[in-house]
């Protein structure tokens, strides 16, 4: 249960409600049950006033659909009233594994077809709700964030957008790039990064790491990830190095020129367990390449630390890596889609994001601050020195 010193000086926004798309139902699902644990255990001698009405509730979901007509159109619809309630919207826009029926065709849903569906939702709305935050943990379109030619903005538009509809917050996950936010200067917009969430999940799954600069590195793949890799780096007290990626931009192929080559900057691994840490594994090209660089420089064991995995190649790429030694562990969240055939292999480990999300709607809800919420730093260094004293962390905290 979290520290309830903040929620209890505060009265709800308004009454809870958190739709759940269908592409993000998991997720939403766990969120709500420790919402509704914390919520009836805590000790508030104002939950029987009207301020209070429905805060203790055994479900904070709101039932919500969007059916679609054969001709692939479709309409969002609101299954009870959200008239006056604080709602939390959950999507994942990379969920491929829904299919709807176009001319009698199955076809899976892409980005596009989640962020029209957030859309329908929010019109479905009306304008009753209280207030309305958007939780998208992969911004859609995120990796198309500036112009550097004759393009489109997409990103850009869609928080503009998404605000023009009505939406106060929005809230992501480790943002290709959070200058993005600049769109929408006068609005909510949370750029949160799952750093404890990855060490807790490292430390659980390997317990004979050393956690000093003479054993252990973080690697950044590239020149954009370099501000996650050195605070990654900085609150475990090691050394940091960085891959910058040349490329051919004479050719374009799958929508991006080819790179030609790592070339690496830092001092020397050899021996050294290495984290490469970034944003989202797409192919797992990029990353495994980074790998092979790192193990031909003769780095011990090497983890993939990704928020992102959306393994768009397949993971036959990654079981082959496995299989030689080039990587030792895989470490994504939840809040993308994950397959059962990924969470059943022996090299990934899951970072599980729903507490911190539901740590993040209890306090909002509360009109609370979450500053604290948002610095990890004071709760990793408490985990490191657990581990360095037992080797091992609790798993429930």
């Amino acid at each position: 249960m979290p520290n309830d010193s903040n929620l209890l000086s505060t009265i709800p926004v308004g009454p809870l409600g958190i739709i759940a798309m269908e592409s993000c139902t998991s997720l939403g699902q766990r969120v709500d049950s420790y919402l509704s644990k914390w919520r009836t255990a805590r000790n508030n001698a104002e939950k029987s006033t009207i301020a209070f009405n429905g805060y203790e509730k055994e479900s904070y979901l709101v039932h919500s659909s969007c059916p679609r007509f054969g001709s692939g159109e479709a309409k969002g619809e609101l299954l009870e009233s959200v008239r006056g309630k604080d709602l939390y919207i959950l999507v994942d826009v990379t969920n491929y594994s829904i299919e709807y029926s176009l001319y009698g065709r199955n076809c899976p849903m892409s980005p596009d077809d989640h962020y029209a569906d957030i859309k329908r939702v929010i019109a479905a709305c009306g304008g009753k709700a209280r207030k309305i935050t958007v939780i998208m943990p992969f911004l859609y379109e995120s990796r198309q964030h500036k112009r550097s030619k004759r393009e489109s903005l997409d990103c850009a538009l869609c928080l503009q957008e998404l605000v023009s509809l009505g939406v106060d917050n929005i809230i992501t996950f480790d943002a290709h790039d959070p200058r993005v936010q600049n769109a929408i200067p006068l609005h909510g917009f949370e750029n949160i990064r799952p750093t404890y969430q990855f060490l807790k999940a490292l430390l659980l799954s390997t317990n004979d790491l050393e956690l000093s600069k003479e054993h252990l590195m973080v690697i950044s793949p590239d020149e954009g990830a370099m501000n996650r890799a050195i605070y990654f780096a900085n609150i475990l007290g090691v050394d940091v190095g960085m891959f910058y990626k040349r490329r051919d931009y004479s050719r374009v192929v799958n929508g991006r020129n080819p790179i030609v080559a790592h070339e690496f900057l830092g001092d020397s691994v050899e021996g050294k367990d290495v984290i490469i840490i970034d944003d989202m594994i797409a192919s797992g090209e990029s990353m495994i390449d980074v790998a092979r660089q790192l193990k031909s420089r003769h780095a011990r064991r090497v983890f993939c630390v990704c928020t992102f995995g959306l393994f768009t190649s397949g993971l036959e790429v990654f079981d082959k890596a496995k299989a030689d030694g080039l990587i030792e562990k895989v470490i994504t969240t939840n809040l993308t889609y994950q397959t059962p055939e990924l969470l059943s292999r022996e090299w990934y480990i899951s970072a599980d994001m729903s507490k911190y999300i539901a740590l993040l709607i209890d306090h909002l809800n509360h009109d609370a601050s979450i500053s604290k919420i948002l610095d990890p730093t004071d709760r990793i260094q408490d985990r490191i020195s657990e581990y360095r004293e037992k080797h091992t962390i609790r798993e429930n905290y």
